[in-house]
């Protein structure tokens, strides 16, 4: 098995990560607050990646309130994933208390130095679900707290379904799954809709396709991975998906869905509610041999840049503290809770998020195997590859051999 040569990067990162916290923390003056002796009346700075959350949204009302909880004034600086990343990235050194930031973006920041670690700022993760703080994890040390997470499943339309004569629990594992679309078919609806965008968007949704066949990162072109191409390939070939996916978000899969013509659809548990309104129900997505498949974990993680002015660190760990007690946040921005007890109340509240609470324990973070920073040069090779093999420019296992080439040239 090939390995990716990161693990030096990430150790060389981490040292000069560790230096800058000392550096700064013995600077005097800098954040965006004033005393350096009470929290009570200063402002902290949280950036989030929520544009769309206005000042009347739930989320900012969490946010409120743990200001009010607190005695101080949370100021938020809001962007797009991609552009709080990249604002992080270049506002060292004044860095915000709080950075509210997607989860395999952790890894890239940590690199740069310019976070601190749960074992520097003193936040305690022992409550924390091990596969949803794993996606925060660099060789042991973690670099935030997840709010929460959400993850994939396998949208179904029982109308389509009953019309075409399957039954759901027939649906095992990739073979039987293709022997209903095809039933589906002939029968004169449409198969299964997802998202194979040349984007971060379609490796999510590849992954657990990926995963569930038993394929690894660190080996694009392994037969397991080839075996996963080709059933997406075969699917669009044979007509069992569109080739609308090659374009779709998965916005624009779940519209698809929702026309009633399809019978399946790959997609988060962020659409549970309009599945529920619809009608449709879902299934984890099976492995290539039977049992689940994991899908990768989705949501952000609160982390804490490093301050010149350590003596903030001990609001900013209260702040992240309220924000992730219970499953308030969690419901707010709707994930399934990163706790036990957040998860409990979350039943207590709505028994049906059972299977998203199972999907999300059984779920694994896009970073894990140590992967960090390369997993964005990994994931560009993989949604390349799925674009070539869908698209017809290449066969599964050429497209995958090249992804392999150009991972392992990129990481050197």
């Amino acid at each position: 098995m090939k390995h990716y040569t990161t693990r030096k990067r990430v150790l060389s990162a981490l040292a000069i990560g560790t230096v800058a916290v000392g550096l700064l923390a013995g600077c005097s003056g800098g954040g965006t607050g004033g005393s350096t002796t009470s929290p009570e009346g200063d402002t902290y700075e949280l950036w989030d990646p929520y544009p769309e959350r206005d000042a009347s949204s739930d989320w900012a009302k969490v946010i409120d309130a743990c200001a009010t909880d607190l005695g101080i004034t949370i100021k938020r600086n809001v962007g797009n994933t991609g552009d709080t990343v990249k604002d992080l990235t270049t506002a060292a050194p004044n860095l915000p208390d709080v950075a509210l930031v997607d989860n395999p973006k952790v890894a890239t920041l940590a690199e740069a130095g310019l976070l601190t670690t749960t074992e520097d700022n003193g936040l305690d993760v022992s409550n924390i679900q091990e596969n949803i703080l794993g996606a925060g994890e660099i060789d042991g040390k973690f670099y935030g707290v997840p709010v929460g997470a959400n993850t994939l499943g396998l949208y179904y339309n029982p109308e389509v379904l009953t019309a075409a004569g399957v039954d759901i629990a027939s649906v095992t594992d990739y073979a039987t799954l293709t022997d209903a679309l095809n039933k589906v078919v002939a029968a004169g609806k449409k198969g299964i809709t997802f998202s194979a965008v040349g984007t971060e968007e379609g490796t999510f949704q590849f992954l657990p396709w990926f995963w569930g066949a038993g394929a690894d990162l660190t080996e694009l072109d392994s037969a397991e991975g080839v075996a996963s191409l080709e059933l997406w390939t075969n699917w669009v070939n044979e007509g069992l998906a569109p080739n609308s996916v090659l374009q779709n978000t998965q916005g624009t899969s779940w519209d698809e869905f929702k026309t009633g013509e399809y019978a399946f659809a790959e997609n988060g548990s962020w659409f549970k509610g309009d599945a529920d309104a619809a009608g449709y129900e879902s299934i984890q997505i099976p492995g290539i041999d039977g049992g689940v498949a994991p899908a990768p974990t989705g949501g952000e993680f609160l982390t804490i840049p490093v301050q010149q002015d350590a003596a903030r660190y001990a609001t900013s760990i209260k702040i992240v503290e309220c924000l992730t007690d219970g499953n308030t946040s969690a419901d707010a921005l709707g994930y399934i809770a990163p706790t036990a007890a957040g998860q409990e109340a979350q039943l207590e509240a709505d028994p049906s998020l059972a299977g998203w609470v199972q999907a999300v324990a059984d779920a694994k973070p896009r970073t894990s195997d140590n992967l960090a920073t390369a997993y964005p040069i990994i994931s560009e090779q993989l949604f390349t590859a799925v674009q070539n093999a869908l698209s017809g420019a290449a066969s599964p296992a050429d497209a995958l051999a090249r992804a392999q080439a150009d991972a392992e040239a990129k990481l050197q």
